[in-house]
């Protein structure tokens, strides 16, 4: 008898739950999405601007109004230097998510070029389902920079950015990426998407107007996919970015040739000035104490005699 290896065994289960919702369809007719529930998060959002630097405000965002999207967590990469910081970025990342779930926040999965993996799954088909909405101007897969901003861009990543040494070179599709992070749960009413239309759709059906950004690349993708923070911010969201749970792709051998980490930074600042506010994950795991309590119903008059 062929023993089965036990990390094969335990990698293989959400596969095979994957393919048993494709076995039957019919069940996936009729999903049920998130419930929406009283609650307010409060956001330290910070901005800046070029002749004032940064500046804190406080958003109040309710729960149901809310969706955070991760972006292209993939559980590979064409860079190693990026694929390890990803791995080290993930299972804080879900402690962040499912703690945001569970207090009523939408969670939309978002790693492009993977949505084969998710056919059939009950996360996919919410997403697909969702009715076409009008939108303000036609919803475009990349939105990349505008010649202004590419001017004026903090770093230079017109080599791709990877900063590891050892480079393999990919002119796929395929590329090595074939899921989001494996670290990173996706479960109940979740959402997997990479269409920029597809996640406009649900947001337009289940009144979600607040979008939080997470993942990678700070740069590039956060920035650029139809789903990002560019196009989003377009089509009348309020956005904003979780900036401890971001990364970029720049090479500190590179313009501005500093470190990677103050790499991130800059395109973070960037982000601040031109764009969105950024958050720290932290204030997505709780709620303004009291408003997510079930309103007293009024108590009913006696009839007297």
């Amino acid at each position: 008898m062929r023993l089965v290896d036990r990390r094969y065994f335990l990698q293989s289960i959400p596969s095979a739950m994957m393919l048993a919702a494709a076995a039957s369809p019919p069940q996936l007719a009729a999903l049920p999405n998130r419930p929406k529930v009283p609650g307010t998060l409060s956001l330290r959002a910070r901005r800046r601007t070029k002749e004032t630097g940064p500046a804190e405000q406080t958003l109040q965002w309710p729960v149901a109004r809310t969706a955070i999207i991760i972006c292209d967590m993939w559980d590979s990469h064409t860079c190693g230097m990026s694929a390890q910081r990803v791995a080290l970025m993930a299972p804080r990342m879900n402690q962040v998510v499912s703690a945001a779930r569970s207090l009523g926040v939408m969670i939309i999965h978002a790693p492009s070029d993977t949505m084969k993996f998710y056919d059939g799954t009950p996360w996919r088909e919410r997403m697909r389902n969702a009715p076409v909405a009008a939108s303000p101007f036609p919803i475009i897969n990349r939105c990349p920079r505008v010649p202004a901003e590419e001017r004026d861009f903090p770093i230079d990543d017109s080599a791709g950015g990877c900063d590891d040494p050892i480079l393999k070179e990919f002119t796929g599709p395929p590329y090595p990426w074939t899921r989001e992070h494996p670290a990173i749960d996706i479960v109940g009413f979740d959402g997997v998407s990479d269409s920029g239309q597809e996640v406009y759709n649900f947001c337009k059906q289940e009144g979600i107007d607040k979008i939080v950004l997470m993942g990678v690349h700070t740069n590039i993708c956060i920035l650029n996919r139809g789903f990002g923070t560019r196009q989003m911010t377009r089509l009348g969201f309020d956005v904003v970015l979780a900036r401890d749970l971001t990364d970029a792709m720049y090479d500190p051998r590179t313009r501005p040739f500093v470190s990677h980490a103050r790499g991130t930074e800059l395109v973070v600042e960037h982000i601040e000035t031109m764009w969105a506010p950024t958050i720290l994950s932290e204030d997505l795991t709780r709620v303004v104490p009291g408003t997510a309590d079930v309103p007293a119903r009024p108590e009913k008059r006696r009839s007297g005699g």
